[in-house]
């Protein structure tokens, strides 16, 4: 073999490893396909779905209608999902047990505070809130039509739709005597409200007081926080207290609260620990601690659960409602 011919050969078995490299890799293989999720359903069929009482698509609820010989209370539902995600048919657990009871229920959907913000609603906190309360009068506004007593009528949620519950609860009536519109006649007063892990304030010096990890609420005012500066959404929001003073005062539940406002109750997962961090300190019951010295403050019926709570006879937003719903007065 001649010396070129021994160079070349060399030269060949060393470009091997690089060819190798170029060669085309197998395809991977698709991954198999996750089974395809059924749809979530009611456990009762609605008596009639997806009832427009605005003109946006989320603007909707379902109704289902007691069978009785008289008008019926009616259970009032706002599903939680901190304005930003969840359905109406968080109400399931709900249904059957009001049916059975005599009551009517409705589950309402609303704008999230992306769509509210898309809509130019300011603060966006105010679409999912005054949407909740349009979707009231509006189910007033049928009284007749579905056999609804319009006076019993409860308010029940987890989390922000808790929260949206109890402004319902507290808000001066939004009733428009004068508008030629009748569902905006209609009255937004509740004979009750029954909620769980609600947050009973949307004041972020409140919140860091009761419980010194507080992490929420500044989306609801359309706070971001800055992430070039590691600002995060809470702390925005608490520096600029003092320039939304005024929507806190409007949208917060614990700064409503009169003499006039129906009962509550309001039910969670754990004991508090006041001035304490929390696990969950979106949830916490010092929310409801709070709230319920308020209360007591100014005279309005205040009930709080959590585990091993005192003089709290109800163990559930459901005992409390399917009592007080069906009772003759609230007063």
């Amino acid at each position: 073999m001649t010396t070129r011919s021994l160079i070349s050969l060399f030269t060949a078995a060393a470009m091997l490893p690089a060819l190798a490299q170029q060669a085309p890799k197998a395809a991977p293989k698709a991954p198999a396909k996750a089974p395809a999720k059924k749809p979530a359903e009611y456990p009762v069929k609605p008596t009639i779905a997806d009832i427009p009482y605005g003109p946006h698509p989320k603007q909707k609820i379902d109704f289902w209608k007691a069978e009785s010989s008289k008008p019926t209370p009616l259970l009032f539902f706002v599903h939680g999902g901190g304005w930003m995600g969840g359905d109406r048919k968080s109400a399931s657990g709900m249904i059957k047990p009001m049916l059975d009871a005599g009551i009517s229920v409705v589950s309402v959907e609303y704008r999230f505070i992306p769509e509210a913000t898309a809509d130019k609603v300011v603060p966006p906190v105010k679409g999912p809130l005054t949407d909740a309360a349009h979707a009231l009068q509006f189910v007033r506004s049928k009284a007749a039509e579905w056999n609804i007593d319009k006076e019993r009528i409860g308010a029940s949620g987890g989390s922000a739709g808790a929260c949206t519950s109890l402004w319902l609860a507290f808000h001066n009536d939004l009733a428009d005597p004068s508008s030629s519109d009748p569902v905006a006649r209609e009255s937004t007063r509740l004979w009750c409200a029954a909620v769980d892990g609600a947050q009973t304030t949307l004041d972020p010096k409140q919140m860091r007081d009761w419980t010194p990890n507080s992490k929420y609420g500044g989306h609801a005012f359309g706070f971001a926080g800055d992430p070039a500066t590691k600002l995060s959404q809470f702390d925005e929001f608490y520096n600029k207290r003092d320039t939304i003073k005024d929507w806190i005062a409007e949208y917060s539940p614990y700064a409503l609260v009169t003499k006039e406002d129906p009962p509550i109750y309001m039910n969670y997962g754990a004991p508090p620990a006041m001035g304490q961090d929390q696990k969950d300190p979106t949830h916490t019951s010092n929310f409801g601690v709070k709230l319920q010295e308020h209360c007591k403050e100014i005279g309005v019926k205040c009930e709080l659960h959590y585990p091993n709570a005192p003089d709290s006879p109800h163990a559930s937003s459901k005992d409390y409602l399917l009592e007080m719903l069906k009772a003759p007065s609230n007063k």
